[in-house]
């Protein structure tokens, strides 16, 4: 009898909110995977031959996994951290060996029965456990050098099996985790330093490097001028302008040898350098297409014709947001978009409540990784970003994607929902 009210308590402490905009934009990537490969001949809804039909399957058990989850112990998250961590890691190592290989990324391990399992994709949230219990521990402040590299070595490690395979995609998603960093006391200085790096990387490539000095040059007297007698200040100023001087002239050598040609091609054409509407530039050429065809109110469900006639590849996946552009147009997209944000921000406030370090670490960790989700990718569809191939949370097709998604989200309605009786850990 105890136990029945304990799990009812349970229950009734699930922040619902979460759980209603998790439900909504699954409902929503259902349909919309319908749309993406509609075929009139087979108009049914269930037909687990088809995609939209085994995303149903995904989305009941997915919510199975999540019911599973919230009838844990959540002191048995925390204390098994390291076991799914090493677990992840393994089947990473594990893919390389005997993974399939589509479209030229070894990234999946084959099942049996047409199922195919994406290793990468439960990484995310075996990290951030992992992530979370050790920067709770005691005595370790981001702060310092060996806790700094620690917590590190736990992101970079993933991030290195998975670039093997090579999913660029899936391992530049990891790269999200540094705000976590920020949020538990890293200076903004590391920050603002990746971010002037990125800037002088896209500038050296844009324009010519001698204009790119001239500007840093030109800013950095204007700065020094308006310190006047800060000497140490001065000096630190003057030094990181030389440093930036100098990656101004490595950018062109690290661009050319650094990285394979179709992904220079990609880069290449999101800078405007140049076009290729044909071949490289195709995919994002069709799907602005697309999204632009939809205007305000949207073509109607089952109406756009980029969607219907398949001028957009991987539109189940990678370009859903695509056929949400189309049929539902401008008001249908800000409808996507909101939802996110909302999911967003009611993370951050669950973040914030929390008592325990691990909880709310762990709820930045998830936080960080829907937003660079979903920021790349619509940034992807839109011709803002070069293709990467990564997933719209709890949108795109695919049982990994959706599942590790909700693993990831119910592990934190779980912590959550026992915020009171966790204080360390």
């Amino acid at each position: 009898m105890n136990n029945n009210n304990q799990q009812r308590g349970f229950f009734s402490n699930v922040d619902w909110v979460t759980v209603l905009l998790y439900l909504a934009l699954c409902i929503i990537g259902w349909l919309n995977i319908r749309s993406a490969v509609f075929d009139e001949s087979n108009p049914g809804f269930l037909d687990t031959d088809t995609q939209y039909g085994k995303q149903f399957i995904f989305i009941v058990t997915g919510l199975v996994i999540g019911t599973v989850i919230l009838l844990l112990e959540s002191r048995f998250l925390s204390s098994l951290a390291p076991l799914f961590y090493v677990v992840t890691v393994l089947l990473l190592i594990l893919v390389l060996a005997i993974g399939h290989n589509v479209g030229g990324n070894q990234a999946w391990i084959d099942m049996g029965g047409g199922f195919r399992l994406q290793p990468s994709e439960f990484a995310k949230f075996s990290t951030c456990l992992l992530l979370a219990r050790y920067l709770s521990a005691t005595n370790v402040k981001v702060t310092d050098v060996k806790s700094f590299f620690i917590a590190g070595g736990i992101i970079l490690l993933p991030m290195l099996l998975i670039k093997m395979q090579p999913d660029d995609g899936s391992t530049l998603v990891f790269c999200s985790l540094i705000f976590v960093l920020y949020r538990e006391g890293l200076s903004p200085l590391f920050l603002i330093v990746v971010g002037l790096l990125i800037t002088l990387f896209v500038t050296s490539l844009m324009f010519n490097h001698w204009y790119v000095i001239a500007a840093i040059v030109a800013a950095t007297v204007a700065i020094v001028l308006t310190i006047k007698r800060n000497r140490p200040l001065i000096f630190k100023i003057v030094a990181g302008a030389l440093i930036s001087i100098a990656f101004v002239f490595v950018v062109k050598p690290l661009y050319e040898h650094g990285l394979k040609p179709h992904q220079r091609k990609r880069i290449d054409v999101v800078l405007g350098l140049t076009k290729d509407n044909k071949g490289v530039g195709y995919n994002q050429n069709q799907a602005k297409i697309a999204i632009g065809s939809g205007r305000v109110w949207g073509k109607g469900y089952l109406q756009g014709t980029q969607t219907k006639f398949s001028f957009v590849p991987e539109q189940s996946t990678d370009f859903i947001f695509c056929t949400v552009g189309e049929e539902w147009g401008f008001a249908g997209s800000v409808v996507v978009l909101g939802l996110y944000l909302f999911l967003l921000l009611r993370i951050i406030i669950i973040a914030e409540r929390q008592r325990a370090p691990f909880s709310r670490i762990y709820a930045y960790g998830v936080a960080s990784i829907i937003f660079f989700h979903v920021l790349i990718n619509i940034a992807m569809a839109t011709g803002i970003m070069p293709v990467i191939g990564i997933p719209l949370p709890f949108i795109s097709y695919g049982g990994s994607s959706l599942w590790s998604f909700t693993i990831l989200l119910f592990i934190l309605l779980k912590l959550d929902s026992n915020r009171m009786g966790i204080i360390y850990g």
